[in-house]
């Protein structure tokens, strides 16, 4: 039982399937819809992310989008810090070589100048993490709550893996697999989308129970 401590239906800020795919899988056996903007009949401009920090781009999105609804929205940004170029991508994770009309023609152009980047790279030296904040905002644009959560790995020479989506195929986890070869459900229990998701879920439920 749920109570009233959350919408059974949010917004979550995205047209990206598999973000949508991540979030709903935790989210529904609590009983939480969540619904992405395809969902909606009407459009809306994207809020300009600008923030120099993913918490900071996640908060913008959520209160422009609950404000500009009149729903409850989660937002996130995520993206992948690398150590050995600065944290780079970074925040401009999603759009790191510039080019690419498709999401799969993105993510095969940002993979491959990654690569590039990190040909010279010793093994010891390729320390790199996931890292998503998510925001959750009401119509009125207060903020209800805000986490991160972070996976931590390193980055391979090569893709491998079929599963995920962006870096996945390139983000060794200390078992020795990459992100991408983690089965789905293996994935959402561990990923930084699925701690992130998790310690909202806590933060909500805790400021709801009696005291």
């Amino acid at each position: 039982m749920l109570g009233l401590w959350l919408m059974r239906s949010i917004l979550l800020a995205t047209s990206n399937p598999h973000k949508l795919e991540e979030v709903s899988a935790i989210l529904a056996p609590l009983g939480i819809e969540a619904m992405g903007l395809d969902s909606l009949e009407a459009t809306y401009p994207e809020p300009i992310e600008d923030a120099d920090t993913f918490a900071g781009n996640a908060r913008l999105k959520a209160i422009g989008y609950a404000t500009a609804t009149g729903r409850r929205c989660l937002a996130d940004d995520s993206g992948l810090e690398v150590d050995a170029i600065g944290g780079a991508p970074g925040v401009h994770s999603a759009r790191y070589s510039g080019t690419g009309d498709t999401r799969a023609e993105r993510d095969a152009a940002n993979n491959a100048k990654l690569l590039e980047a990190m040909a010279a790279v010793p093994d010891d030296h390729r320390a790199a993490r996931f890292v998503c904040c998510m925001c959750l905002a009401d119509p009125d644009g207060s903020i209800v709550a805000e986490t991160q959560g972070a996976f931590e790995g390193v980055i391979g020479h090569t893709l491998r893996g079929g599963h995920g989506f962006g870096y996945d195929p390139l983000l060794i986890l200390p078992e020795g697999v990459t992100s991408a070869e983690l089965p789905p459900d293996e994935k959402n229990r561990r990923s930084h989308r699925a701690q992130a998701t998790h310690a909202l879920a806590a933060i909500l439920q805790e400021s709801t129970a009696p005291h």
